[in-house]
């Protein structure tokens, strides 16, 4: 357990019987009492085998929910007639598909035809932030599996690394989210990795906002190749404030990560959150429920998948 860097002491947010946009905290209580529980081992085992998929489960919500809603449409594999979301260039580094499948296996024996792949994405993602040491937090549930899942619809959904203050504030703002929910969830940089093509072009143009000895690191990262990887903080499988006080030194590794210390319309918030952990552990909690109601599918609009990769 000690290798997970659980940090006890967490911000506690569990609103028993809430209910928003069709779903309930307490949703499978019927039908599959301990979903949660089948869904939180699977994760616990993946990450003590290896701590860094806790940053890819949070990036797969993320991608999931922001195109075409958190329907479980990014675990869905391309056939010979579609080209599917997985397959995009933005989301070929996506990985921890292994862990959804096993949760969703463990699921379908307990209560088969119960669980939709949305959910267990979602439920994943909020119990990779609690094993890495973020806040315990529960969410709402009830989500139906897509059944569209198409390249194109990822060209213009997924914020890309070049987009600056102005765009990621318009961008999260066509999904209902405020600057100050922007910046929170921005802070799920507190885990993972960005690879040198991301970034590289600051370097081309000698980007003036990156500290010069940091630059050095990023020169030094690109030059094993395109596929090298950057932690985006010194403790890259913690998660913690180390992002936002990385962007105060000028060390932000992308584009879009930096912009938000320099724009005055987020500077404030990256200050705020870098010196209050409390206080960026309940807005990203919030935030990423938030995240997670982005159009979901109910009743017939959508289905329960027997299995994640495949349209019923």
């Amino acid at each position: 357990m000690g290798a997970l860097n659980i940090v006890f002491g967490v911000v506690i947010l569990i609103i028993n019987g809430w209910m928003a946009n069709g779903l309930s905290m307490n949703y499978y209580i019927m039908t599959c009492p301990i979903a949660d529980i089948i869904v939180r081992n699977a994760v616990q085992t993946a990450l003590q085998s290896d701590p860094t998929f806790a940053a890819s489960l949070v990036r797969m919500h993320f991608h999931d929910c922001f195109v075409e809603g958190c329907d479980g449409s990014v675990l869905i594999d391309s056939t010979k007639s579609n080209t599917a979301e997985k397959d995009s260039p933005a989301n070929l580094s996506l990985r921890g598909y292994e862990i959804i499948d096993a949760a969703k296996r463990a699921l379908e024996r307990q209560c088969p035809g119960v669980v939709s792949c949305a959910d267990i994405v979602a439920m994943a993602a909020r119990d990779a932030v609690f094993f890495s040491g973020g806040p315990l937090y529960e969410i709402p549930k009830g989500r139906r599996d897509g059944t569209r899942s198409k390249i194109e619809d990822t060209f213009f959904n997924l914020p890309g690394p070049s987009l600056n203050a102005s765009g990621l504030i318009s961008a999260f703002g066509k999904r209902g989210f405020t600057t100050q929910d922007m910046v929170a969830l921005s802070g799920a940089h507190t885990l993972g990795v960005a690879r040198c093509s991301s970034f590289k072009p600051r370097l081309d143009a000698a980007d003036p906002t990156i500290d010069t000895s940091f630059a050095k690191t990023l020169s030094k990262t690109c030059s094993s190749g395109d596929d090298t990887e950057q932690p985006f903080d010194s403790t890259r499988n913690t998660f913690d404030t180390n992002y936002f006080s990385a962007l105060q030194r000028r060390a932000g590794v992308l584009f879009s990560d930096q912009t938000l210390f320099e724009s005055p319309a987020t500077r404030g918030l990256v200050n705020m959150y870098a010196f209050n952990r409390a206080m960026f552990n309940m807005d990203f909690q919030r935030a990423m429920i938030k995240m997670g109601q982005i159009d979901v599918k109910e009743g017939t609009n959508g289905e329960i998948r027997s299995n994640c990769h495949v349209i019923n």
